[in-house]
């Protein structure tokens, strides 16, 4: 692969990385300690990239370590 399409593909994943983060705590200070302390979360992320016929799908859990 060329240069171009890892650099593109890094910046890509980075900003999945991070802006998925950021929402993931935004959710949980929105729910709220009541809601949201000491408990696990199913979360799953979709990537699809049209053109290649890609679905790829992660599945994982997501624990507020706070008590």
């Amino acid at each position: 692969m060329s240069d171009d399409f890892n650099m593109s593909m890094r910046k890509f994943l980075k900003q999945v990385g991070v802006t998925s983060q950021q929402a993931i705590e935004e959710a949980l200070r929105a729910a709220g300690p009541e809601k949201t302390a000491g408990k696990s979360f199913q979360a799953t992320m979709v990537l699809r990239i049209e053109g290649l016929d890609l679905e790829h799908r992660i599945e994982g859990t997501i624990t507020d370590g706070t008590d």
